[in-house]
């Protein structure tokens, strides 16, 4: 079996950056919805919940519409940033960061919802910050929630095919993951390799879900 290990390294590569990127904004959004009262809450959770819904290729194609080098945008983000999203690595953690963001903002915002108003209320009532009191008093309550925000966007951007192959293409060692190498190892007739991808994948996924949740039942217990 001749298995090129590059589109596992990528795979794996993308997969930490949106996670990472996804903590640094889904954490603060999640406090938000889990704080506000307003009125378009509901159309704001719908809003963030599509891409649970809605077919990847509809997602990559409003994607390349929104970034292709032909719009307007486009043009500006590779002009002045010189940033080119359309089949680009860039690109690939953009759109999984659009893609996998239901699957850190929901657990997180569902931790704290279900935390005593209390807490937060003494934190205040001390000269805490909000952002302090979220970091210091929210956030390590709600550990499980946390973990499994991560673990699901992580384990959500690796398993990505539609998406990353409309937005990304084909590009050995810039947007050719795991997902694609397999598509092309099949394509190909080569069932081995392709086995090899997809075995790896599955064990690795089973064996981070399984220490998710074993740690999760420590932290319940």
């Amino acid at each position: 079996m001749n298995m090129d290990w590059e589109p596992i390294w990528l795979t794996f590569r993308l997969a930490g950056t949106t996670t990472i990127l996804l903590l640094v904004v889904g954490v603060p959004l999640a406090a938000w919805l889990a704080a506000t009262k307003i009125k378009i809450k509901p159309l704001i959770e719908a809003i963030i919940s599509m891409p649970l819904v809605l077919p990847p290729s509809v997602l990559g194609f409003y994607f390349l519409l929104t970034f292709s080098p032909a719009s307007a945008l486009g043009q500006f983000l590779e002009k002045n940033l010189g940033l080119r999203l359309i089949f680009s690595f860039e690109g690939l953690v953009v759109a999984s960061m659009i893609y996998s963001l239901p699957f850190m903002v929901h657990p997180i915002q569902a931790g704290l919802e279900n935390l005593p108003a209390s807490w937060k209320e003494a934190s205040y009532t001390l000269g805490k910050s909000r952002s302090i009191t979220l970091m210091k008093v929210l956030l390590p309550n709600i550990k499980p929630a946390l973990l499994t925000g991560i673990v699901l966007s992580f384990a959500h951007t690796i398993g990505e095919f539609g998406l990353v192959l409309m937005i990304g293409g084909n590009l050995p060692g810039q947007t050719k993951v795991a997902s694609i190498a397999i598509y092309d190892e099949v394509e190909t007739l080569n069932y081995a390799a392709a086995h090899g991808y997809a075995a790896l994948l599955l064990v690795l996924s089973l064996v981070i879900l399984v220490l998710v949740y074993r740690f999760n039942k420590r932290l319940t217990v």
